[in-house]
């Protein structure tokens, strides 16, 4: 099976798992730790996408993939990004969801104020996540695996 399936099909179900936290289990239990695991995994279905992505195109002989991941995400930004419609909002948005989930990496402490997820940095400089905000990372997760999976699988 080609790379570039297994990171689609990889995609699909970190996907599945972010939408049945978002939608059935969070409305549920009310838990704002779920609402860091759609955080994370949304980051996670970004991620797989990027690679089927970049591993479809190199197969196609359109990029040249390399063994840094910079340059990779470079490539993704300058020529992937055009090919399957990725508008610059969107892309701006991706980078605001990996640079929340690396400060959920570093955080000393994380604690739950009101409806909010509050991430402190090392300099105790806050990051506030709203349910609005973690469901924009859905939204954006979910647009982004669509149009891979268009692009990928029916063109």
């Amino acid at each position: 099976m080609e790379i570039f399936i297994k990171h689609l099909n990889e995609a699909q179900k970190n996907f599945r798992i972010i939408h049945h936290l978002f939608y059935v289990t969070f409305p549920l239990v009310k838990d704002k730790k779920i609402l860091l695991k759609v955080l994370i995994n949304s980051k996670k279905v970004i991620v797989e996408c990027i690679n089927t992505m970049l591993h479809y195109e190199s197969m196609l002989q359109r990029i040249k993939l390399s063994d840094d991941p910079v340059l990779n995400f470079k490539t993704f930004e300058q020529k992937c990004t055009k090919w399957y419609g990725i508008t610059d909002e969107e892309f701006n948005l991706i980078l605001e969801l990996f640079e929340t989930v690396k400060k959920h990496d570093e955080s000393p402490v994380e604690f739950l104020k009101g409806d909010n997820i509050v991430i402190l940095s090392e300099n105790m400089k806050p990051r506030i996540l709203s349910f609005q905000d973690i469901k924009k990372f859905v939204e954006l997760a979910k647009i982004i695996f669509q149009k891979t999976y268009q692009r990928v699988v029916f063109y």
